[in-house]
C-alpha cells in the first residue's frame, strides 16, 4: 500500500471594496394607504372589524381572529414607552452594510394614543436613567416628508 502525500492548498480571496445596490420594491396596498399618511402629518393605524384590536402598524389580515381588516384610523401622536434599549457600541447596518453612527442612540417600543399594538423607533434621550417603561413620548416629523418611515425624526420625551 502507497501512501500519498496531502497537498496543503492555498486559496485566493479577492475583495473588491464596498459595493452599492440601490434597489426598489412595492410595498403594497396597505402601507402604501400608510405612509400616505406620513406627508399629511398623519398616523394611521387599522382596525378589526371582529374584535376591535387597532394594529400600529398595517396588516391586512387580524392576527387574532384571521379577519380581514380596512377601517382605518388616525392613532397618535403621543404614546407611551413599552420597552427601549441605549445603543452605545457601533455595529454593522444590515441594509447597508455600513457603521451605523452617531452613537450613542436610543429605539423604543412606542404604543400610539390609540393603537394596540407598537411598533420601534428612535427616541431623542440617551440617557437610560431618565427614560422609563410608560414615559410618555411625541412624534416628530421630518419638516420634508416623502411618504417613508424615515418621514419620522424621532420621538420626544414629554413628561
Amino acid at each position: 500500500m502507497s501512501e500519498k502525500k496531502k497537498e496543503k492548498k492555498e486559496y485566493l480571496t479577492l475583495t473588491s471594496g464596498k459595493m452599492w445596490q440601490p434597489y426598489n420594491w412595492h410595498v403594497g396596498e396597505y402601507w402604501t394607504k400608510f405612509f400616505d399618511g406620513f406627508k399629511e402629518k398623519k398616523f394611521y393605524g387599522i382596525k378589526c372589524p371582529k374584535c376591535g384590536v387597532v394594529y400600529g402598524l398595517p396588516r391586512q389580515v387580524c392576527g387574532r381572529c384571521f379577519v380581514k381588516m380596512d377601517d382605518w384610523v388616525e392613532i397618535g401622536p403621543e404614546g407611551t414607552v413599552g420597552a427601549f434599549t441605549v445603543i452605545k457600541f457601533p455595529y454593522i447596518d444590515p441594509n447597508t452594510g455600513q457603521i451605523i453612527q452617531p452613537l450613542p442612540f436610543t429605539t423604543a417600543a412606542i404604543r400610539l394614543d390609540g393603537a394596540d399594538t407598537a411598533f420601534w423607533h428612535y427616541i431623542n434621550e440617551t440617557d437610560e436613567t431618565k427614560i422609563k417603561v410608560g414615559k410618555r413620548v411625541r412624534l416628530v416629523w421630518q419638516e420634508n416628508r416623502k411618504g417613508n418611515i424615515h418621514d419620522i425624526k424621532y420621538f420626544e420625551m414629554i413628561d
